[in-house]
């Protein structure tokens, strides 16, 4: 059964949100390019996970208020989108889902537009719902876009470094996917009126299972088919991304020569039998290994809030995770 369904949430009613925030925006002209864009990347899809982690978040309060918590999804996902826009353009990368990115419909120019004004738009539009959340705490969008953006710079910063230390590549997998995870939970939280604790093992159990989501994903560029990745398998190791299975396999002196010649240079079709060599070691099962310690630390957080009927939407959350095929 499909996540969402297990977690009883309506998807339509999330994209229903994003779309009402473009087509009620005095800014954008109707029928306009920008609106289209915009239309288009909502209608493009995606697993709309962090909108469901803000919902999943708000069954832990008594007090739900189910217009502003769907702001609050929308905004999640606003977020994520523009990331993604953004992530494409600097990677250069002219697929997304298999399909042409925005950047290689619109051209790059109006693809940054497109996603700046997804991430503007949603701090706007919550400005006066952030302030109303309980506790002295920054705005939902701020912190969420703040460490996004962390991330995405450290991922740059850091681009065929192949010294990179393990504490680093978890701080950016942190900044670039857990953190926006944690806060959908704790912000759903405190939207709906959860106690103080609750937020905050909220977000602990996000942090975990978004470090876990990172590194699986950071799995299928090794694992998966181009079919199953919308774009050539090896992308992140081509692009210079010095992930957890790299790191682990550079631990391998008859490896590491041979990854360390991975430059801006290199042409795809010269890794194809590194690849297969990094497969072939050990680097894939250590790094499966240290997601499902994540998936464990997250489920041990669930546990802990077994007096909420909620917990379980969390157990099925990690237990999604731990079964996804790649």
């Amino acid at each position: 059964m499909e996540l969402h369904k297990k977690l009883r949430i309506d998807l339509r009613r999330i994209d229903r949100e994003m779309k009402r925030i473009v087509k009620y925006d005095n800014d954008v002209p109707p029928g306009s390019e920008l609106e289209q864009a915009l239309l288009q990347t909502i209608e493009a899809g995606g697993k709309r996970l962090r909108p469901m982690l803000v919902l999943v978040g708000s069954r832990f309060g008594s007090r739900p208020d189910d217009n502003r918590l769907m702001q609050l999804a929308a905004a999640a996902e606003f977020i994520h989108t523009a990331s993604l826009v953004h992530d494409d353009l600097i990677d250069r990368s002219p697929l997304r889902r298999g399909e042409p990115a925005l950047h290689t419909r619109i051209g790059a120019a109006k693809a940054v537009y497109v996603g700046n004004y997804m991430s503007a738009r949603v701090v706007e539009l919550l400005a006066q719902a952030d302030t109303q959340l309980d506790g002295e705490r920054q705005s939902f969008t701020a912190v969420a876009t703040a460490e996004l953006c962390l991330g995405e710079y450290e991922q740059l910063e850091h681009a065929y470094d192949y010294d990179l230390r393990l504490d680093d590549y978890l701080l950016k997998s942190r900044h670039k996917t857990a953190h926006l995870m944690a806060v959908s939970l704790e912000f759903g939280a405190r939207a709906s009126g959860a106690p103080e604790e609750v937020c905050r093992r909220l977000y602990q159990f996000g942090e975990h299972l978004g470090l876990s989501f990172q590194i699986r994903d950071d799995l299928l560029d090794f694992t998966a088919s181009a079919e199953q990745l919308g774009k050539p398998a090896g992308s992140d190791l081509l692009g210079g991304q010095v992930t957890l299975p790299v790191l682990y396999a550079l631990e391998d002196p008859a490896l590491a020569g041979e990854i360390r010649r991975v430059g801006p240079d290199t042409r795809p079709e010269e890794i194809g039998p590194l690849l297969e060599r990094i497969r072939e070691s050990g680097a894939l099962r250590r790094a499966e290994a240290f997601c499902e310690a994540e998936l464990e630390l997250a489920r041990e957080v669930g546990r802990s809030l077994g007096a909420y009927a909620a917990h379980e939407d969390l157990l099925v959350l990690a237990d999604y995770f731990g079964g996804r095929k790649y």
